[in-house]
């Protein structure tokens, strides 16, 4: 019994015995014995409710549970089971799908974007035009980062993946094509849609067929089944006013995100030990199957975009280089080559890494908003292994890390104050206003105030305050979804409005938001005219 018990373990089979499996390693790190006392402390500290964590070594299972809660409500408790949001863990998945798609259609990584979709297209005709689908996954577009994102976040999103497709072209580059790091979501979705197009289905049919179904994982990049509700973790958040609190907007419903290809997959701790245990196989799963050749692990794993070096990443982890690969990031920790990704959503947090010279792989998965719970874990984890003697306590380290951050936050944040009147009546500012991409914002008086509507993102709306001039400062309603923002109107002679901009609520000026690209202009109503 037990040798067939240390035969599943070595194979990566049995993640049902986990406890069974750990008890078979005799090299385990002494201080990955401490991880639920590390663990509880990071989520008691950050203000997390449950996370999820895995350790896989040698094919063997070191770690698999859950500790804390996926519902707060009903007290429900996390196991290694339980769904989490992947956020942007999700990338190495599309980048995978896409690996293959290029094979098994007898493309190429140079194969020209627009060849598959030709209604891509950016502002720039040169770049529409050389775009390759290696771009779409090396974050080197020449738009700002997070460029589009309005069109993903706050969920629910009103926007298709056509429209998010059709309106690269109105998004303002920043820096030349290939010239500099700057994460993109809506490239990643883009490629999903390259997957889609090529094999004639929706994206997360392709994520099942070509990667969950020959892995045997229970994940979800589309839908989720009604058995799958019945473990998943609820979003949530905190701050100093409200403590913990739900996050419903981005809670697991069971519904497929528009975002799937770049954030929108669903899974557990315990499938993506199987995931990342086939890469460190050289992509053969755990039943035989080849699911990702040894080239197109090279591939994707191998370093496009060079990445800064933070003072913290010297210190923390004596990191010489860092760079963006296909859905990874790479970057050397003690001299180990570590390949991982994080994953942030409001009310769901992720980390993956894998050590591929120490044969190791670990995930973490959580249900709050702070990053210091899944860091502060991760780097327990992978300093038990990578330099064993390092006893520092994470956890405390990412308080004082994240303290020092805010002081300089605080330091240079002055908040914009202004004469808290506006120069015209309030109903003269009233009426429908329309961005040629983002759609149409709504503007009515209610109760002697004002109130902004966006047609497109329902989780916007807000009041507007009277800052100066013909300038307000929307208070959105839900203060978890969007940042207060500017919004200034412009007036003609006839002190008739004929249109509007948005911008960050701060002194500093600043070209990179979200804003940056949309224009309202006025459409008809009673006080203004087209």
């Amino acid at each position: 019994m037990v040798l067939r018990r240390v035969a599943q373990c070595a194979l990566g089979l049995s993640f049902i015995t986990v406890t069974a499996c750990a008890a078979t390693n005799a090299f385990q790190p002494t201080s990955l014995k401490q991880l639920d006392t590390v663990i509880d402390n990071a989520l008691e500290t950050f203000h997390t409710p449950g996370m999820s964590v895995g350790v896989i070594q040698h094919g063997e299972v070191l770690y698999a549970k859950g500790r804390g809660f996926r519902n707060l409500e009903n007290r429900q408790p996390v196991t290694a089971d339980t769904l989490f949001r992947l956020a942007s863990t999700s990338k190495a998945f599309t980048a995978a799908a896409l690996a293959i798609a290029i094979e098994e259609n007898g493309l190429t990584w140079q194969t020209r974007v627009t060849d598959i979709l030709p209604e891509f297209q950016m502002q720039d005709p040169w770049v529409t035009r050389e775009f390759t689908l290696l771009d779409l996954l090396t974050h080197r577009s020449g738009l700002a980062s997070g460029a589009g994102d309005s069109m993903l976040w706050p969920e629910p999103s009103g926007f298709t993946r056509t429209d998010i497709i059709h309106n690269l072209r109105y998004l303002t580059p920043v820096s030349s094509f290939r010239s500099e790091y700057a994460y993109s979501n809506v490239m990643y979705i883009t490629a999903g849609e390259v997957i889609a197009r090529l094999y004639k289905r929706p994206y997360a049919d392709v994520i099942s067929e070509k990667l969950f179904t020959p892995l045997n994982m229970q994940c979800f990049a589309g839908d989720l089944s009604d058995a799958a509700l019945n473990n998943v973790a609820m979003s949530y958040g905190h701050n100093d006013q409200r403590g913990i609190y739900a996050i419903p907007r981005n809670s697991i419903e069971g519904r497929e995100l528009v975002s799937a290809a770049a954030g929108g997959i669903v899974c557990s701790a315990t499938d993506m030990l199987k995931w990342l245990q086939m890469w460190l196989n050289k992509g053969i799963a755990a039943n035989g199957a080849q699911v990702l050749s040894e080239a197109q692990i090279t591939t994707l794993q191998r370093a496009y975009t060079v990445l800064s070096v933070t003072d913290t990443d010297e210190e923390w982890d004596g990191t010489l280089f860092k760079s963006y690969a296909l859905g990874w990031r790479l970057s050397d920790v003690h001299g180990n080559m570590v390949i991982s990704h994080t994953g942030t959503l409001s009310g769901y947090q992720a980390y993956v890494a894998m050590v591929p010279n120490k044969d190791l792989a670990i995930v973490i998965l959580n249900n709050g908003s702070d990053y210091g719970a899944r860091g502060s874990v991760m780097q327990h984890i992978l300093k038990a292994f990578i330099s064993p003697a390092d006893k520092q306590d994470w956890v405390q380290n990412y308080v004082d890390y994240q303290a020092k951050r805010e002081q300089r936050y605080l330091a240079s944040n002055i908040i914009p104050v202004g004469t808290g009147e506006v120069i015209l009546d309030p109903l003269a500012y009233t009426g429908r206003f329309i961005d040629q991409w983002f759609g149409a914002l709504s503007i009515t008086q209610s109760n002697n105030s004002l109130r902004i509507v966006s047609e497109k993102m329902p989780m916007l709306t807000g009041t507007l305050e009277p800052f100066s001039d013909h300038t307000f400062v929307i208070r959105w309603d839900n203060q978890n979804a969007a940042s207060d923002a500017f919004i200034h109107f412009d007036v003609n002679t006839q002190r008739k409005v004929t249109g509007l901009s948005l911008y960050p609520f701060t002194n500093k000026v600043t070209d990179d938001h979200e804003y940056r690209d949309m224009y309202f202009y006025a459409v008809n109503s009673e006080n203004q005219s087209e």
